[in-house]
């Protein structure tokens, strides 16, 4: 088997999992959330776009049902003793075998968590779950559960959130590189991706954010390359990604001569920057974050071009977002404990100016201030 963690790693995991099912006063959760499956398991796939579910009881009995494609790839990747697959045929769907599998493992007709909060489990498949089973047991959204005991990460999980962090700096530097007047974006895309690829690191949740010029604005991911100008912009938002842990990095580069908005909204930025990691400490929440950034953005009356929210925790995940639970938005109760990985970006795009001004950086939390996971300095990135 291939898995990443060793024996004892996954023994805790998983009866961390079975405590909170019992806790919870559940007979079984069923899992569809694939960054769930690996968590516990090691299985590893992006099969998820197709029905697929791990049952695992209160006692710890554990089933996946998956597509024959996948039969294998769990074999290989997990440590999953047994392994089901459902075939497509007219007289019946999966859940109906996902119900003769819950069966044997005596959880049909109980009280079962589901993870419906998920890219794994679409709403047609929601809908044929809760009909499938409907009169043979008790469905409720569990899908907090499992997040909840990812947040905080293990020693061996921070090991290979360090590597994802080291893989990002030096991507970021590949990139650099590459950036001049009259450069191709595609290159210093295919620079730094290609930097952590070359290192054995992964694809990351979602694609890379690249753009310039105008582009410079967007805080999302489109098709399209652009040949840098003399005096231009590019905005880079990506991660450094080791065996699925992300660690992401945000970065606006000048090229040429900044302009005076620039230089104004990088110093915000910065600023921003510095209350949230104020505020990201043991005793404040989530939401305490948020208004550290929000308070020193608006003060410099900026409140217009700032987002509603300003970063998230990150861990393993897969597409189509990086993204975990929970995350920096107002009024937050989530609270902050050391343990967790934190990205936290100050995205400033001043629509009016035409200026784009983005910094993030991946943080520890500890018993005390957050540790920076990058080595990058915090100075605008500036090329002539």
């Amino acid at each position: 088997m291939a898995l990443h963690f060793d024996e004892a790693e996954y023994a805790a995991r998983r009866a961390a999992l079975t405590a909170s099912i019992r806790a919870r006063g559940l007979d079984g959760l069923l899992m569809f959330a694939q960054e769930s499956m690996y968590w516990a398991t090691g299985y590893d796939t992006f099969g998820f776009c197709f029905f697929q579910c791990l049952a695992v009881g209160a006692d710890g009995r554990m089933a996946l049902l998956t597509r024959s494609a996948d039969l294998r790839q769990a074999r290989h990747t997990s440590d999953i003793a047994d392994v089901r697959v459902w075939v497509d045929r007219a007289d019946a769907g999966p859940v109906a075998q996902l119900a003769d599998m819950l069966a044997d493992l005596g959880l049909l007709g109980g009280r079962l968590g589901v993870e419906y909060d998920t890219h794994g489990l679409t709403a047609k498949n929601g809908r044929a779950l809760d009909a499938g089973l409907a009169g043979r047991g008790e469905l409720v959204d569990a899908s907090d559960l499992v997040p909840a005991l990812r947040v905080v990460k293990s020693p061996a999980e921070i090991a290979f959130v360090r590597k994802a962090a080291a893989l990002a700096d030096d991507a970021f530097d590949a990139a650099m590189a590459e950036i001049r007047p009259g450069a191709d974006e595609g290159r210093v895309l295919a620079a730094l991706q290609g930097s952590i690829f070359a290192a054995g690191g992964d694809y990351p949740g979602n694609e890379v954010i690249i753009g310039s010029g105008e582009d410079a604005l967007l805080c999302r991911y489109k098709s399209g390359r652009r040949i840098l100008a003399a005096d231009d912009q590019l905005t880079l938002e990506f991660a450094g990604v080791w065996r699925h842990y992300h660690a992401a990095l945000m970065r606006t580069v000048v090229v040429g001569r900044p302009r005076p908005r620039h230089v104004e909204l990088h110093a915000a930025a910065l600023d921003a920057l510095a209350a949230v990691e104020t505020a990201m400490v043991p005793g404040r929440s989530f939401g305490d974050v948020f208004d550290a950034h929000a308070a020193a953005m608006d003060a410099r009356g900026l409140a217009a071009h700032r987002l509603a929210a300003c970063g998230y925790s990150l861990g393993a995940r897969f597409t189509p977002s990086w993204m975990e639970w929970p995350m920096f938005y107002r009024d937050n109760p989530a609270a902050v404990v050391p343990g967790m990985v934190l990205f936290a970006h100050m995205i400033l795009m001043d629509s009016d100016s035409g200026t784009a001004m983005c910094v993030g950086r991946s943080y520890l939390t500890t018993t005390g201030a957050p540790e920076p996971l990058s080595r990058l300095p915090l100075a605008l990135p500036v090329v002539g």
